[in-house]
């Protein structure tokens, strides 16, 4: 018997990224409460506290606020259960919180009161990752809470010679993928290439032209129509999650 996900009859709740303000999102969270007439938050996070994120008292400081609002809005949803959206460096985190490893004396445990992931632009692996983005990934590899947590990724990608990528995405893609993956020529979105954003054994999803961030490029993953595109992904059985979920041409 096949049974169905449904995203849309619960609440979401946005981690955002590195040094991004959380304004950026609020055109994403006003176009899915529209969308799915369910409660859309976005973890409060301003530049110190992402600044301190190198060290993990920054990271447990962030998490804690995802734990407290997780737990408000999952006792509010129908399905008990709560959707995750993470960007860019919120992506990993998440990832963390979903898991019971202990962590900066918690455990947050989030798949008590959360059952999908979606990340968007997410390094969650690199050559060069910063030493917490590697404990992530060391200690809570791939879709690691499946199949309790569904996981989606989605990766963009951007022609850096394009009239829709900015100066920031031209001046910088080739540098940043050359450190994250090793190849400077690589597809991206103008900060994150193709291949780390696509966490192993999630679900894939690849979409162009799109931006890391609005600083990269016009269409990012929280311009209202690219949001639309990835959220769509989401209204599949559990039965296609069995088959990654890619477009013509994925890959680097």
């Amino acid at each position: 018997m096949v049974t169905r996900l449904a995203p849309g009859d619960q609440p979401v709740l946005i981690l955002g990224g590195f040094l991004i303000d959380v304004q950026a999102y609020r055109p994403m969270a006003q176009h899915l409460q529209a969308r799915i007439g369910q409660p859309v938050r976005v973890v409060p996070a301003n530049r110190f506290d992402w600044v301190a994120t190198v060290g993990r008292w920054g990271w447990v400081r962030l998490l804690d606020r995802v734990d407290a609002l997780a737990r408000e809005l999952a006792a509010l949803s129908p399905s008990g259960k709560i959707t995750l959206i993470g960007h860019s460096s919120g992506g990993v985190m998440l990832r963390l919180w979903l898991a019971d490893e202990p962590f900066g004396g918690r455990r947050y445990n989030g798949v008590d009161h959360a059952n999908t992931l979606i990340t968007l632009g997410s390094p969650h692996t690199a050559i060069r990752a910063t030493a917490l983005r590697q404990w992530v990934d060391q200690h809570m590899p791939g879709a690691f809470c499946a199949p309790a947590v569904r996981y989606l990724s989605v990766a963009g990608r951007l022609d850096p010679r394009s009239p829709l990528a900015s100066a920031t995405s031209r001046r910088l893609a080739t540098r940043s993928y050359t450190a994250i993956c090793g190849n400077p020529d690589a597809a991206g979105d103008g900060l994150v290439p193709v291949s780390s954003a696509l966490l192993a054994g999630a679900e894939h999803l690849v979409l162009e032209p799109v931006a890391h961030g609005g600083a990269f490029g016009q269409r990012w993953y929280g311009t209202p129509e690219v949001v639309a595109q990835w959220w769509d992904a989401l209204d599949t059985s559990v039965e296609r999650q069995q088959s990654p979920l890619r477009r013509p041409g994925d890959g680097t």
